[in-house]
């Protein structure tokens, strides 16, 4: 009996992610990808919808790409640089091999330009011009992006330059691809403005770009991200895309090629536009103001402390269902933001999420001579007893 349980419990341990995000179990669908390491992630949560050796430590080609645009835009959203930043091409970057534009040592290029290279056509060059403009060399730059995976929880992820060539030790997982996708996307969505572009140009018109992920353009919804490929990474690929609201993350390495790699990248989003559906939850009834006791105002408005996001299975948004628990008064003074009671979301009977209420206003306490003065006046409304 000891040795069945023992293995019910080890069965439970390996249930796919989705469970262990709070997603009621399920198995996970037998995709026919040719990629040797997948993931598909759901952009708000943050939750695995679907794992392949998710990680597998492989190349990851120009993928790499996606940290050295969340360093840039970290840069931008700061307020540290400007995309009107004028960018001299030093010989180093000007040197780059693979993609590129072709940048010539002393020319001048603004922050925009180049990160629009870096986006649509894999710039080798414009990544390093850029990795330097900000850290002063590649190698520091390298540096903080290694920094920023540990922060981001990558623990399958080394990364020798900011480009994605060739380099022995250079690796990360397609789980780390997610992670670092999705901090790109979900904290700086500046970053669509580059990665929806298909075609455009540089140098006033006389050099064409067009963007190496044709998901932009031959799939409904795509919002970028990054592709990659070497001959030791093979083919991959970060893709993101959003349909009723939801944006989804497939992360797509190793696949034998280019046009498998998309294949596999369109089943991922496929698969998760179909089964998953992500649900704003508001409370079944409204929150009513709650009266408080001895304050300069008889009452507070509650509110709820954040919205409220379920990813659910297509099929269990009717199963949705909250309760209420609130204040039924309140003593003064009352802080603004001060918590007044909760709404519990549950899904199919299984509790999912626990929302804080809390006071959308500050109320004072009455005081001593302000309390008679109101007793006083209401003495006075009420008139001589008959």
């Amino acid at each position: 009996m000891k040795r069945i349980c023992a293995l019910l419990l080890a069965a439970a341990l390996l249930t796919g992610s989705a469970a262990a995000a709070g997603e009621p179990e399920a198995a996970q669908p037998a995709l026919d990808l040719s990629a040797a390491s997948a993931v598909l992630m759901e952009k708000e949560t943050g939750t695995l919808l679907y794992e392949k050796d998710a990680r597998q430590k492989l190349e990851p080609a120009s993928v790499t790409k996606v940290m050295t645009l969340l360093l840039i835009f970290e840069a931008l959203d700061s307020g540290r640089i400007s995309k009107e930043d004028v960018v001299t091409v030093s010989a180093c970057a000007a040197g780059m091999g693979g993609s590129q534009v072709y940048l010539k040592e002393g020319e001048q290029m603004t922050v925009d330009e180049l990160v629009k290279c870096i986006t649509v056509v894999s710039g080798n060059d414009a990544a390093v011009a850029m990795a330097e403009y900000l850290a002063g060399s590649e190698t520091a730059f390298v540096a903080q992006m290694n920094q920023r995976a540990r922060e981001l929880g990558m623990e399958d992820t080394t990364f020798l330059n900011c480009t994605g060539l060739p380099a022995s030790g250079h690796v990360t997982s397609a789980h780390d691809i997610a992670l670092m996708s999705r901090e790109l996307v979900l904290n700086h969505p500046g970053v669509r403005e580059y990665t929806t572009i298909w075609m455009d140009s540089i140098r006033e018109g006389a050099f064409g770009l067009t963007n190496t992920n044709r998901l932009v353009r031959f799939y409904p919804g795509a919002t970028g991200l990054k592709t990659g490929s070497t001959g030791s990474a093979l083919y991959c690929m970060s893709a993101t895309a959003e349909r009723d609201g939801m944006e989804l993350i497939a992360v797509v390495m190793k696949a034998p090629t280019s046009a498998q790699r998309f294949e596999d990248a369109k089943a991922l989003l496929d698969y998760g536009f179909a089964a998953y559906a992500l649900v704003t939850v508001y409370p079944e009834s409204p929150l009513a103001p709650i009266p408080v006791l001895l304050g300069t105002q008889g009452q507070v408005q509650p509110q709820l402390e954040r919205e409220c996001r379920l990813l659910v299975r297509k099929g269990q948004e009717g199963q949705i269902t909250t309760r209420l628990t609130l204040a039924q008064d309140l003593a003064a003074p009352v802080e603004q933001g001060q918590r007044v009671g909760e709404m519990e979301v549950s899904v199919d009977g299984q509790v999912r999420d626990t929302v804080p209420i809390l006071s959308a206003q500050s109320v004072e306490r009455l005081t001593a001579p302000r309390i008679f003065t109101r007793l006083l006046e209401r003495l006075l409304m009420a008139g001589p007893a008959r």
